[in-house]
């Protein structure tokens, strides 16, 4: 309930912060009073001061209205009035967690005007619509440092999520499997660290572990292959197995024990594409499936028996009740489970006659490569129209305000993810985390467009300009990025054994991304086919269209970078992005200008004008080591830029070693190379050395025949160093 009037009203030094009832001087709410406002706007409130910030506890002083959840209780823990007048300020609230959100709805309000900062005059009576508002952070294929993580733990907190979901894989420390752990590791006593500073935060540190399937980090290690479903893949988990328990309680435990004080986890049974299906020497899932009655009451058994073992340790299990569980599985399922999906209406109506409460889940990146789709790139401007895109944003607003959930559903939550599968910078998520917690907390308002908007001066300060544009462009170039290069057959990885219809006989070719090279000249007379560009029109005619708009986005960020107060290291990370796209249109014209001066050489030398000829050859060789420094140029800046907040992706350190083996079903990009190389891994792939090889003989043998001396130089195109 909103309550402002039309007048504003100064803040500023002459202002003084008062702990009233229930509040210490040491608590988190001030502590965050006076960090946000002296970070944000420089400003310490002293002692002296004439006009008082009152802050007090007072049990069942705030009073909640309408809302989804049917925990009132838990809501009004989070309620909290804030009473703005020229002279005071007031935030009441019925408990602590209430006062920290209403600081920092007070923080958020705050907007520059004449010469210092605005208030608006008037009253605010606030609550969440869900009591539980998490985020889903991805450090499965890099982890962050961590003061890193702490900054994010605490952003999150501003935004007003109170969950915060992390996904470690091999990235934790875990005694009961020391072999999955990877060269960088959380240890115990660190994650305890981060889930000590969350929750003074009010923010639960979620361990997420995905089981039984999605754990290649785990099948992979020879120590636990007979535990696969199949032998022959690495990607699901044996069910029927009883050493797959003991696998999973130990994990269990060891997350747990460096975790105390939470009381939720994720047990992920996401796309367990093949439970029940097992019938071989190492795994007996079929039959046990038919005396269950269904594969999905199968899964239900798994389900059952894992989240039981966190149930009677206190935790409450976050699952996925999904395919291949159908809505008559569902009673086979324990009641104290919350489903972290909602799948229409089919399914709610039954997990809420079951007692089985739900969460609305949304994502701010999926497959998307570089940025996420916050913005979408128009047919008209793409060179490939076979799939459809929607906005991040517009989508998670209509999915949490509007969904059928509202009515169908026992709903406590909701959950936005970032996935890192294709190795996007978690940078790159804040928008839609913030956007979408924003709509948890109060569904249907503001308009996708306003809370965007609203984002951007609390994010980076209010000195930023022209962000939408930055975001429009980092996301329109992103998808161009993507979307300038064709899908072809792997012939680098291994097949593909799976997918959510059906296991392949025999696996099926995996996809990467390719563009042709222009043909190599001849050798006798450099004949050449003047065939490539027209073939590559669309493509050439796109990229120089992007390059202007590169220009100006790789200029509005360089003007934020100096003009922004917050996360400027955020905008580090979308320069590095802009230039990994800058990189890459580059490379696709500087392709046409190869095809020109190729035909120029073999115009010339149909002349007799041999010197011309062979010089418009060395120019295109040229230019192909002018895309190999642009691209090693670009991935090194990435690298850099990457690594402030990231450990290094390393195959050794610290005493282990990472086994590098590929996912059997799921393709992430990441998991492609050990290193950063990933970010270029299709230019690497492509057969450039051969093609220079090609064209440097054909050069030479017309030089040769006309006494021009021969080009020597030996090239490597998967050579990744600077030449400086």
């Amino acid at each position: 309930m909103v309550k402002l009037g039309a007048r504003d009203f100064d803040f500023g030094p002459d202002w003084r912060v008062a702990p009233g009832a229930g509040v210490g001087a040491d608590g988190v709410a001030l502590e965050t009073l006076r960090e946000e406002l002296e970070t944000r706007f420089h400003l310490r409130l002293g002692a002296a001061g004439t006009k008082t910030v009152r802050l007090a506890i007072a049990p069942h002083s705030v009073e909640i209205g309408s809302a989804t959840d049917r925990d009132r209780q838990m809501l009004a823990a989070q309620a909290y009035r804030l009473e703005l007048r020229p002279n005071s300020i007031t935030i009441t609230a019925n408990a602590p967690e209430g006062l920290f959100y209403g600081v920092e709805t007070l923080v958020q309000l705050l907007k520059p005007g004449f010469g210092g900062l605005r208030l608006p005059e008037g009253e605010i009576t606030d609550w969440p619509d869900l009591q539980l508002r998490n985020i889903y952070w991805d450090d499965a294929h890099h982890l962050d440092r961590m003061e890193v993580l702490k900054h994010a733990i605490r952003q999150a907190a501003f935004f007003k999520a109170n969950g915060f979901a992390i996904k470690l894989e091999g990235h934790f420390q875990f005694k009961s499997a020391p072999a999955l752990v990877e060269p960088n590791a959380l240890s115990p006593a660190q994650l305890q660290e981060l889930t000590d500073y969350g929750l003074r935060y009010y923010v639960q540190l979620i361990p997420y572990l995905d089981g039984p399937a999605h754990i290649a980090f785990i099948l992979k290690h020879p120590e636990y292959a007979p535990l696969r479903a199949f032998p022959d893949s690495n990607y699901e988990l044996c069910v029927t197995n009883p050493d797959s328990y003991k696998l999973m309680f130990g994990m269990f435990q060891d997350l747990l024990d460096a975790n105390r004080g939470v009381k939720y986890f994720y047990l992920s049974t996401d796309e367990p594409y093949y439970v029940g299906m097992a019938d071989n020497a190492q795994c007996r899932e079929a039959p046990r499936a038919k005396q269950l009655g269904s594969v999905g009451k199968l899964l239900a058994e798994f389900v059952t028996k894992t989240a039981d073992y966190l149930h009677e340790r206190g935790r409450t299990v976050i699952f996925w009740g999904e395919y291949p569980m159908k809505p008559d599985d569902i009673s086979a399922l324990p009641a104290h489970l919350v489903n972290g999906e909602v799948y229409g209406s089919q399914f709610d109506p039954v997990f809420r006659r079951h007692g089985i409460r739900e969460m609305i889940y949304t994502s701010s990146e999926g497959e998307e490569k570089m940025f996420p789709n916050y913005f979408v790139l128009p047919t008209t401007h793409r060179l490939h129209t076979d799939r459809s895109i929607s906005e991040r944003v517009a989508d998670t607003f209509q999915k949490i305000s509007f969904d059928s959930a509202r009515r169908d559903a026992d709903l406590m939550g909701m959950v936005n993810a970032g996935w890192a599968d294709m190795g996007l910078h978690p940078e790159t998520f804040w928008l839609g985390y913030a956007t979408a917690v924003g709509t948890g907390w109060h569904p249907g308002s503001p308009a996708p467009e306003e809370s965007m908007s609203a984002f951007y001066p609390l994010f980076y300060g209010g000195g930023v300009v022209q962000m939408d544009r930055v975001y429009q462009l980092m996301s329109l170039q992103a998808q161009f990025w993507s979307d300038s290069w064709d899908t072809v057959e792997s012939k680098a990885r291994k097949p593909i054994w799976g997918n959510s219809d059906r296991i392949f006989q025999p696996p099926h070719a995996a996809h990467d991304q390719a563009i042709p090279l222009p043909p190599a000249p001849g050798a006798a007379d450099l004949a050449y086919p003047a065939t490539w560009s027209k073939a590559n029109a669309r493509r050439l005619e796109l990229a120089a269209n992007f390059l202007p708009q590169n220009d100006e986005l790789l200029g509005l960020l360089r003007m934020n970078l100096q003009r922004a107060t917050l996360n400027r290291y955020n905008l580090e990370v979308f320069l590095a992005i802009a230039g990994l796209y800058r990189q890459n249109l580059e490379m696709l014209l500087d392709l046409g200008r190869m095809d020109t001066l190729l035909q120029s050489a073999a115009a010339a030398a149909k002349a007799n004008q041999a010197r011309r000829a062979v010089a418009a050859a060395d120019q295109a060789l040229e230019a192909a080591g002018a895309i190999r420094a642009g691209r090693n140029a670009a991935l090194e800046d990435a690298t850099a830029t990457w690594y402030k907040s990231w450990h290094p992706r390393v195959a050794e350190a610290n005493g282990r070693k990472f086994r590098h083996e590929l996912d059997d079903v799921k393709d992430h990009l990441p998991d492609r190379t050990v290193d950063m190389r990933y970010l270029v891994y299709r230019e690497l792939l492509l057969p450039f050395g051969e093609w220079v090889k090609q064209v440097q003989a054909a050069r030479n043998q017309y030089a040769k025949a006309h006494q021009i001396p021969a080009r020597e130089a030996s090239w490597d195109w998967t050579d990744l160093n600077i030449r400086r």
